[in-house]
């Protein structure tokens, strides 16, 4: 469960149906348009936008979806409303913790629905600031333990100048400081060590261990909320 965020989200979105694919290239599209608005158009000199870039194509999102979120992003392309992240907090049945990230063109509609969802599966909204003080932001590498034998990938950890790294199910995660993320990827690039993703994101510095009948309602409920369009990532606390 506590492995339910980026990375799974990842390696679970390659096998969806058509009926959910333009729902999936939406999210991935946000990403890119936040990024180069942020930081410009070319991956090359805007690490985030690289990362988003890539991310999106491990989802086989078509090229031409990625060229016009980055001129979206950047003001070639007017064809849409303004995207804006924004972070919500939430508890979850058993009092999990939830960090919800989203990306959205109307945040009134996003905080409606968000709130809805939260209230139809047991779970509550809270005000800033309520929760975040127990997760810490971190960069996060992951690889596939199918390409790469676990030996290996502590030994270049070790090396590569990350803080951390965990296990979690065929998933290997490198965890670096916040300004370390670029340096320690390209340091795997250098060794022959493609990661699946590189991104920033959130660990629990404080956990939650909810009672055994909460967590199938705890599961849906991150699951409908990782399904709505504007929900990009759901961070919890799960011991």
């Amino acid at each position: 469960m506590s492995g339910h965020s980026h990375w799974a989200g990842i390696k679970h979105q390659k096998g969806l149906n058509d009926a959910k694919r333009a729902a999936v290239f939406t999210k991935y599209g946000r990403n890119i348009i936040v990024a180069a608005s942020h930081g410009g158009g070319n991956p090359d000199t805007n690490y985030s936008l690289k990362i988003a870039i890539d991310a999106a194509r491990s989802v086989n999102m078509p090229k031409d979806n990625i060229d016009r979120a980055i001129k979206r992003g950047t003001g070639e392309l007017k064809d849409g409303n303004i995207i804006e992240e924004l972070m919500y907090e939430a508890y979850g049945p058993g009092q999990v913790a939830l960090l919800i990230e989203t990306a959205t063109d109307n945040k009134n509609r996003t905080v409606s629905e968000v709130k809805s969802i939260l209230t139809k599966g047991n779970g509550k909204f809270v005000p800033t600031g309520s929760v975040s003080f127990m997760f810490r932001r971190v960069g996060l590498i992951t690889f596939s333990l199918e390409k790469y034998s676990q030996d290996t990938l502590e030994m270049e950890t070790l090396e590569s100048g990350a803080d951390d790294f965990f296990v979690s199910g065929e998933v290997f995660v490198a965890v670096t400081a916040i300004d370390k993320l670029q340096s320690v990827e390209e340091y795997f690039r250098k060794k022959n060590l493609i990661c699946e993703s590189a991104t920033l994101g959130y660990l629990p510095s404080q956990t939650a261990t909810p009672d055994e009948k909460d967590i199938p309602s705890l599961e849906k409920l991150i699951e409908t909320l990782d399904d709505h369009p504007d929900v990009q990532t759901v961070w919890n606390n799960l011991a």
